[in-house]
């Protein structure tokens, strides 16, 4: 048992003030350490990120041609699936996306921003234009138009379609081009002995006709394609190849100059968490030191 005299000395040890310091600087120690793992961030930093890049148009075949079902599960599909891998493959450079039928219009410009390319490219249909054909030069123009020639670097084109219409001029036209420094790698879309165009998604078996009322055959002009890719400085694929056509392509993409090309800009915020720590950690020192020369003291 503690005697009156005992209990008399232990409490004469007891400071109220003491005891009101230390919890205050706990206490202020502890607010500290809450504010620094908040990490609060102010004044922002612009912060560049630049790469060596080369610009790539994808101009793909949007008409009624590409619904057919000669390669499975469609023409449009299987190019979609290309596309998407392909863009996948081009990681680092900027890609942009032409859509063609009668006439072309820009999908997505010159951008390394792969996720709206790829959701683009996803939503490709016929629907997109009211005019059918297949005006292939009239997407190499836009493409022309389209580039940055300011900033230099290489310039590739990858077009993917069944050239169902016998466009010649397109072959002036990647000649034109390929002197200007643009390669065009073409890409097929169908078979040559071909199919009947299916209208709408009914499996029923409606096809498109001819003002006669038979069946119209959509072909993919092999011909055409390879006098394209030879007059454009690059070499003819097939969707149906897939992945090697993929890998081909993207070898003979990486082949072009590349240039340092600004990719995103961005504000960092600054963290200021090491002001609120170093001073917890004063504060729990300064506890420990307090402590210490309290029981000295007694």
């Amino acid at each position: 048992m503690v005697s009156l005299g005992q209990t008399a000395g232990l409490i004469g040890t007891w400071s109220p003030v003491m005891f009101w310091v230390k919890v205050g600087v706990l206490s202020l120690s502890f607010v500290c350490l809450s504010l620094a793992w908040a990490n609060p961030q102010w004044g922002a930093r612009k912060q560049v990120s630049v790469q060596e890049s080369s610009d790539v148009f994808i101009v793909l075949d949007i008409s009624q041609s590409m619904l057919c079902r000669d390669v499975s599960p469609s023409r449009l599909e299987l190019s979609r699936i290309f596309t998407q891998k392909l863009t996948q493959s081009l990681e680092g450079e900027r890609v942009g996306v032409i859509f063609f039928a009668g006439n072309a219009f820009m999908g997505v410009p010159l951008s390394t921003d792969y996720a709206f390319v790829l959701q683009s490219l996803q939503s490709a249909d016929p629907d997109l234009l009211t005019e059918q054909g297949t005006a292939i030069t009239s997407a190499l123009e836009l493409a022309q138009k389209s580039f940055d020639y300011e900033s230099g670097g290489g310039r590739g084109i990858v077009l993917i379609t069944d050239g169902e219409n016998h466009d010649e001029e397109a072959v002036e036209m990647a000649k034109k081009l390929y002197d200007e420094g643009i390669t065009i790698i073409p890409v097929g879309a169908g078979k040559p002995e071909g199919g009947p165009i299916p209208l709408g998604d009914w499996e029923g078996g409606q096809y498109k006709r001819d003002e006669n009322g038979e069946i119209v055959i959509t072909r993919l002009n092999e011909d055409l394609l390879r006098k394209i890719a030879l007059a454009g400085g690059g070499n003819a694929f097939n969707i149906q190849q897939g992945d090697r056509a993929v890998e081909a392509v993207t070898r003979s993409l990486n082949t072009l100059e590349k240039r340092a090309v600004q990719v995103r800009s961005f504000d960092e915020l600054e963290s200021w968490y090491q002001w609120f720590l170093l001073p917890a950690i004063l504060l729990l020192s300064l506890e420990v030191i307090l402590s210490n020369w309290e029981k000295t003291a007694n």
